[in-house]
């Protein structure tokens, strides 16, 4: 096939574009065959067949690359731009464009730090997202009835998260397995999480209350499934809260910032996920006591509270003696007030019965008979005709009532007449409230306007012969002079009270010193 290639002139055979293409094609594919190319992913292209092109360069060339649709699945690492790989495929030709590309069956990570450098830009991108949000991270539930598991059935983990909680709170557990590590990482524990939050509550497989995604420690190759976006997205829309425990304290992932909670270590999230069940105990009983005492002290505060109150209060006997001497006193009026009234009716019973006569009373008696007679005769006639003026009326009106009308009338009358009665009692009880309040008002308003509370306050009233003294001529002209003060009255001159109490007025109109008397 070299003599392809050779110059040559004169009878140089003639070849088709196909034959050249093809020959490129083989030439490549036989001196090539399955290789390894490291460089760094450029131009990212993904059809709508399916298929994924993409370029592999360094910092002088480009190769294009072609993964097809039944290969994408295959690939342990999808390509990003920027992302430092090394591809395995077979070298081959395009001949329709004239072009050559690597048909990749294999993607793998070049280096920890080509993976770091993936992990920071899968983490910078899902940030920008508000995935990291702490609003939008939920609390744990306190004690969950059902706890679900995402992890490996067959390794340390579960059996270290079942045993740490049947040590502090045996709970309900769901084992979902999965792969912890390697190409069927990812899309399994995405799964698990959707399939969980997928159960419905209350059915015959109950739903968890709380998730616990979990594997032990490893390389960054190893815990690369949990940095897969599609985990980091199944876990941010998880509406179960979920406790991620992947690696070791050290070792960090995308659904470590995702998750409601991280925990260090697998065992730590069960300590996370349930209380200690004897600390509870001991936290009950204490909170038992800790009430006890405080209803015995709130008991023995309100007893003492109550019999201090009750020591201002007067002898119930006291309440009543004003009452009972008011009884008594009716009581012994009461007879005497009888035989008077019955006196008085007998009087007026007596004057009535002298005007009456038995002639006056016949003659009455018969002239009210014939009256009597003669409306009677014409009393028939007119009831008669009053009976079919009343039954027409009645007729007319009978022919326009309808009974539901009548009651709905009835009903609507009587929550109007409730409503009322509602409101006048309301009103009654108002008014009769605001009147009582005003009284007391005006009776406190008269008795610190009244003439007493001056007395009380020093001064004095002036009497004589005929009532208060308010003039010097008055004094000088009067017998005798009586001085009123607060607690009693005594004589001009003689230095002792001549009562205690107040006198009576001497005539209508001089019971205070208002407009009248003089203050000193």
């Amino acid at each position: 096939m070299m003599d392809l290639f050779e110059d040559g002139t004169g009878n140089a055979p003639e070849f088709t574009v196909s034959e050249i293409s093809g020959a490129v094609k083989k030439t490549l594919e036989d001196s090539f065959g399955r290789i390894r190319v490291r460089g760094e992913v450029g131009r990212v292209f993904k059809a709508r067949s399916g298929h994924l092109y993409y370029d592999i360069k360094d910092d002088r060339n480009v190769l294009a690359c072609t993964t097809w649709k039944g290969q994408i699945a295959s690939l342990s690492v999808t390509p990003e731009e920027g992302m430092e790989v090394i591809v395995t495929g077979r070298l081959t030709s395009f001949g329709a464009q004239s072009k050559y590309n690597l048909n990749v069956d294999e993607v793998s990570v070049a280096g920890v730090g080509a993976l770091m450098a993936m992990f920071e830009k899968r983490k910078k991108a899902l940030e920008a997202e508000g995935l990291f949000a702490a609003e939008r991270k939920r609390p744990v539930p306190y004690l969950p009835e059902v706890i679900g598991v995402v992890t490996s059935p067959s390794g340390a983990v579960i059996r270290d998260i079942l045993h740490r909680l049947r040590e502090r709170f045996p709970r309900k557990v769901l084992v979902w397995p999965v792969a912890v590590q390697g190409k069927a990482c990812a899309p399994e524990v995405a799964r698990a999480i959707e399939g969980f939050n997928a159960m419905t509550p209350g059915g015959a497989l109950p739903r968890p209350d709380l998730l616990i995604v979990a594997r032990g420690g490893g390389s960054i190759e190893d815990l690369w499934g949990f940095n897969e976006e599609i985990v980091a997205r199944a876990a941010a829309a998880s509406d179960i809260p979920l406790i991620s425990a992947v690696g070791h304290e050290t070792d960090t992932t995308l659904i470590d910032f995702v998750s409601d909670r991280r925990a260090p270590t697998p065992t730590a999230a069960a300590e996370m996920a349930v209380p200690v069940r004897l600390e509870l105990m001991a936290l009950n009983d204490q909170q038992g006591a800790r009430l006890t005492r405080a209803l015995g002290q709130g008991v023995m505060s309100r007893r003492q509270r109550l019999t201090d109150l009750a020591r201002g209060l007067g002898r119930p006997e006291s309440l009543t003696e004003g009452a009972r001497q008011r009884l008594d006193s009716f009581d012994t009026r009461l007879p005497v007030a009888l035989r008077a009234l019955a006196s008085r009716k007998e009087a007026a019973l007596s004057s009535v019965a002298g005007a009456l006569r038995p002639g006056a009373l016949r003659r009455l008696i018969g002239q009210n008979r014939r009256t009597a007679d003669a409306l009677a005769g014409r009393l028939g006639p007119a009831l008669g005709r009053v009976a079919a003026t009343r039954r027409e009326r009645f007729d007319g009106v009978a022919g326009r009532l309808r009974p539901d009308r009548l009651s709905r009338g009835v009903v609507d009358q009587r929550r109007s007449f409730d409503a009322l009665s509602l409101r006048l009692s309301r009103a009654a009880v108002t008014d009769h409230a605001a009147r009582r309040d005003r009284l007391a008002a005006m009776d406190r308003l008269r008795e610190t306007l009244g003439y007493k509370q001056t007395l009380a306050r020093g001064y004095a009233v002036v009497w004589g012969d005929d009532g208060v003294v308010t003039t010097v001529a008055g004094a000088q002209a009067a017998s005798k002079l009586e001085i009123q003060f607060a607690d009693g009255r005594m004589e001009a001159g003689s230095g002792v009270a001549a009562t205690t109490a107040p006198k009576p007025a001497r005539k209508k109109g001089d019971d205070g010193p208002e407009g009248q008397g003089e203050l000193f």
